[in-house]
C-alpha cells in the first residue's frame, strides 16, 4: 500500500512515501527505527546545510523500498519537492553510456578490447601513440593521461559541437603517462557515446531511450534541457550568494557532452536502474545485458588512491578505484558500487551494495557536498544501524568555520594587492581579439571606465575586469552563475604591447589555466 505524508516538521516542509515499515533478505533487516534515522539525517540536512530540497529513493531485493523528499523545488516558492521531482542527475549518465555498450559487446558488435580508432578515424590525443593504442574500455575508466576535468571549458555552455569538441580534444596536454594514473574526463565518453552512434546507426540518445529507459520503464527522464518543458515537478537549479541566500539560476544545456552527462530524472526513476543493475541487466521481460557485461563494469580497471581524507573519516573504506562508469570501493566489510553526479546547481549520489541487493540515491537541487556525504551515511544506517552521521556532521563543522575561512582567504587577497599601481598602458590598448588555439577567442572592450571580457565560445561569459594591481585585473562574472570571481592577467611583447592574456577562476571544475590567449 502507497501512503503518501505530507507535513511541516521544525519548519521543514517533506513528502514522503513509505512502501513498507522493515524488510529484509539475509543478514539484512531495516528497523522502523532505521528508517526514521535516515529520515532525521535528511530532515537536518536540508535545515542545517541550507538546501532548498532533498530526495532519497532506497531499493532492496528487486523492489523500491523506502522513497522520501523534503524541501522545495524552487527556494522562491512553496511547491514541495517529491520523490517523483525530476533532478539533473549528471555523471551518473556515464553508466548508461557504459551499458549501451556492453549490449553491444554482448550483441558481437564490438569488443571491449577494439581500437577506438577503428570506429572514430579522426579522433586524435595528445600523442601518436595514445592515439593508435587507446580501446573503447579505456574511454571509460580514466586512465587517458589527461587531468581530471581537463577540457571540460571546450563543452562547458560553449556553442561547439560534441564534434567539434572532439576535434580540438587532440591539443589537450597530458598530466601523466597513459594508463598509469586516474584522470576523471568528460570528453572520452563523448567519444564513446559517438562509438555508439557508429555502430548503432542511431543518435545517442535515441540508443540510450529505445535500449535502456524504455525496457526499464523509465519514463519520468530526459536527456537534453531542451525537453523539460514536457514535463512538470521539475526542480530548479539553485546556486548560493555571498550572504549564503540560495537564488534558482537557469538550466545549462549539456547536449555537446551528453555521453556523459546529460541524464534528467527523478529518485524513484533511478530506483528503477539501481534494481537492473543489482540484478546483473535483468528485467521483468529479460535480459539487457548479460552477468559477464556487469562483472567487467564492476571490476577494478584504474586505482584511486585512498585519501588520507578516507582513511580519517571512512576508515573502513581499504581501497578506491574506477571501473567502467562506476566507482568501486569498499565500505563496512561490503563492496560498494557507486557514481556522483555534478550539475549546474544540482548534485547526486549513487550508491549499490551488490552483496545485498541494496541501493540509494540521493539528489539535491543546489551545489552541495550532502548527497555524498549521506550516501555513505545512510549505508551506515542501513547495514550497521549507526545512529551517527559523522560525513553530515563533518559538513556542518565545515559550514561553521566557512566564514572565518572566507575572511581569512579575502585578507589573504587583499594583502596580495601591490597597492599604487597603474595598468602599463591606456585601457583602450588592451581592447582586442585574443585567441587561445583550441578553446577559441575572448574579446576584450572598454565599458565605460573598465574593461568587459566575453569568451566568444560560452555565451555564459561575460564579465568585467578591474584593474588589480600592474598588468592584472579581477574577473567579475555579470551574470549569476556557480563559479567564483578571478584574475585576467595580461603580458607584453618586448615592443611594450600586449601581447598575451591568461585568466585563472579558482574553482574544482574547470581550469581556466589550460588556455593561453594569444592577442591577434
Amino acid at each position: 500500500m502507497r501512503i503518501q505524508i505530507i507535513a511541516i516538521s521544525s519548519g521543514i516542509i517533506f513528502t514522503c512515501l513509505f512502501l513498507s515499515s522493515a524488510w529484509g533478505q539475509g543478514d539484512l533487516t531495516v528497523s522502523n527505527k532505521q528508517w526514521m534515522r535516515l529520515d532525521k539525517a535528511m530532515a537536518e540536512a536540508v535545515e542545517t546545510l541550507q538546501l532548498p530540497s532533498l530526495s532519497v529513493a532506497v531499493v532492496h531485493n528487486g523492489k523500491l523500498v523506502w522513497s522520501k523528499s523534503h524541501g522545495v523545488l524552487d527556494a522562491s516558492s512553496e511547491i514541495l519537492a517529491n520523490p517523483e521531482s525530476l533532478y539533473a542527475v549528471a555523471s551518473n549518465t556515464k553508466a548508461f553510456t557504459s551499458a549501451a555498450l556492453a549490449q553491444l559487446v554482448d550483441a558481437g558488435a564490438l569488443s571491449w578490447n577494439d581500437r577506438v580508432q577503428d570506429y572514430l578515424p579522426n579522433f586524435e590525443l595528445y600523442d601518436p601513440y595514445v592515439t593508435s593504442e587507446l580501446r573503447i574500455a579505456d574511454l571509460l575508466c580514466h586512465r587517458s593521461g589527461l587531468a581530471t576535468f581537463s577540457g571540460d571549458l571546450l563543452w562547458y555552455g560553449t556553442s561547439l559541437t560534441s564534434d567539434e569538441v572532439l576535434e580540438r580534444a587532440r591539443l589537450l596536454q597530458p598530466t601523466s603517462s597513459f594508463r598509469t594514473e586516474f584522470g576523471y574526463q568528460n570528453i572520452l565518453y563523448i567519444a564513446a557515446g559517438k562509438v555508439i552512434e557508429r555502430v548503432t546507426g542511431q543518435p545517442w540518445n535515441q540508443c540510450i531511450t529505445d535500449s535502456l529507459l524504455r525496457p526499464m520503464g523509465i519514463k519520468r527522464a530526459a536527456l537534453s534541457v531542451k525537453s523539460l518543458p514536457k514535463f512538470s515537478n521539475v526542480a530548479k537549479p539553485h546556486n548560493a550568494l555571498e550572504d549564503d541566500r540560495l537564488v534558482s539560476i537557469d538550466w545549462v544545456n549539456w547536449d555537446n557532452m551528453a555521453p556523459a552527462g546529460a541524464l534528467i530524472a527523478s529518485v524513484e526513476e533511478m530506483g528503477k536502474w539501481m534494481i537492473v543493475q543489482l540484478d546483473s541487466g535483468r528485467t521483468e521481460n529479460g535480459r539487457l545485458w548479460e552477468p559477464e557485461q556487469t562483472q567487467k563494469m564492476w571490476s577494478l580497471h584504474t586505482p584511486i588512491p585512498v585519501s588520507r581524507f578516507y582513511q580519517e573519516r571512512l576508515p573502513s573504506v581499504h581501497f578506491r578505484g574506477y571501473g567502467l562508469g562506476w566507482e568501486l570501493s569498499t565500505l563496512h566489510g561490503y563492496k560498494t558500487v557507486g557514481h556522483s553526479g555534478g550539475y549546474d546547481g544540482m548534485i547526486s549520489r549513487q550508491m549499490l551494495v551488490p552483496e545485498e541487493k541494496l541501493g540509494v540515491f540521493i539528489a539535491t537541487n543546489t551545489n552541495s557536498s550532502v548527497p555524498w556525504a549521506l550516501g555513505y551515511d545512510a549505508l551506515g544506517i542501513l547495514l550497521e544501524n549507526d545512529k551517527d552521521t559523522p560525513l553530515l556532521d563533518f559538513l556542518r563543522e565545515r559550514k561553521a568555520a566557512a566564514p572565518a575561512e572566507k575572511l581569512a582567504e579575502q585578507a589573504a587577497l587583499d594583502a596580495s594587492r601591490i597597492p599604487g599601481t597603474q595598468p602599463s598602458l591606456p585601457l583602450e590598448n588592451y581592447v582586442g581579439s585574443y585567441l587561445d588555439p583550441m578553446y577559441g577567442a575572448v574579446t576584450i572592450a572598454i565599458e565605460g571606465e573598465t574593461l568587459g571580457i566575453k569568451f566568444e565560445p560560452t555565451p555564459l561569459f561575460i564579465g568585467h575586469l578591474d584593474h588589480w594591481h600592474f598588468d592584472t585585473f579581477r574577473l567579475h562574472w555579470d551574470r549569476q552563475m556557480m563559479l567564483p570571481s578571478g584574475t585576467a592577467h595580461f603580458s607584453m611583447n618586448p615592443k611594450g604591447g600586449i601581447e598575451s592574456l591568461d585568466i585563472d577562476v579558482p574553482n574544482p571544475d574547470f581550469d581556466f589555466t589550460e588556455l593561453h590567449f594569444i592577442k591577434q
